[in-house]
């Protein structure tokens, strides 16, 4: 199972960023995926889910109204479009599943929201 995250990046407030997670090794369909975050010196919080089938997304209300989480099961792929982006938001983004009872991880990538 690998996780890969891309389009990190340094934006200013108010800005847009969208992230990638590009899966392989699993069946990605069959899958919840999720967002997580660890801004520095905290502990990593769940950003967002979005569920297999149906589509169903949970925000933490840290960014509910501003991300929006989506898949594309062709590509494997989970997407989180960050906007209104806050100086609070920087931080390491993660991709996460669990499969089989295991917690699989990408390695991150790195937002940063400054002026």
């Amino acid at each position: 199972v690998q996780l890969v995250e891309s389009g990190g990046g340094l934006v200013q407030p108010g800005g847009s960023l969208i992230l990638s997670c590009a899966t392989s090794g699993f069946t990605f369909s069959s899958y919840v995926m999720s967002w997580y975050r660890q801004a520095p010196g905290k502990q990593r919080e769940w950003v967002s889910y979005i569920t297999n089938t149906d589509g169903i997304t949970n925000y933490a209300d840290s960014v509910k109204g501003r991300f929006t989480i989506s898949r594309d099961n062709a590509k494997n792929t989970v997407y989180l479009q960050m906007n209104s982006l806050k100086p609070e938001d920087t931080a390491v983004y993660y991709c996460f599943t669990r499969r089989g009872g295991m917690d699989y991880w990408g390695k991150g990538t790195l937002v940063t929201v400054s002026s």
